[in-house]
């Protein structure tokens, strides 16, 4: 069954971050942490993650930080969670095994099939998609 963890809550919203602002330059995470009220020490985490994952990139010196490593239209929402999460792609698939079927409840299986459909949905929802949503909310944030 799919569940949105808070490292994927807080994973997600820091890369949308880095989508919003894509092409002006590298955020630190001390930046990130702070607009998120995050500490830095598990956005860290977090984006050891990220990075080893292939979705972000570290960039050294002054002026540096994170951006992302992919431009945001090919970055799906589920594809962030499977990374903090440290999901495989066999991991997932046993997720919504369909063999599984037959040995478990109705209900459960009802659940299952609501979480498939959820996870499906934020596979095909890129970062650039849900940043155009929501990016007038987290503007109004930052200014606050």
């Amino acid at each position: 069954m799919m569940r949105l963890s808070t490292k994927a809550r807080y994973a997600v919203t820091a890369m949308m971050h880095l989508a919003q602002y894509e092409g002006r330059g590298p955020l630190t995470l001390a930046d990130i942490s702070q607009e998120q009220g995050v500490s830095l020490s598990y956005l860290e985490q977090l984006f050891a993650r990220l990075r080893k994952h292939g979705l972000v990139k570290g960039v050294r010196g002054p002026g540096g930080g994170y951006r992302l490593a992919q431009p945001a239209t090919e970055i799906s929402i589920a594809r962030v969670i499977d990374a903090v999460d440290d999901r495989t792609p066999a991991e997932r698939e046993r997720m919504f095994a369909p063999h599984l079927r037959a040995i478990r409840s109705e209900p459960h299986n009802m659940w299952n099939d609501f979480s498939k459909r959820l996870y499906d949905f934020l596979n095909d929802m890129t970062l650039a998609e849900f940043v155009a949503e929501h990016g007038d909310a987290m503007d109004e944030r930052s200014a606050a």
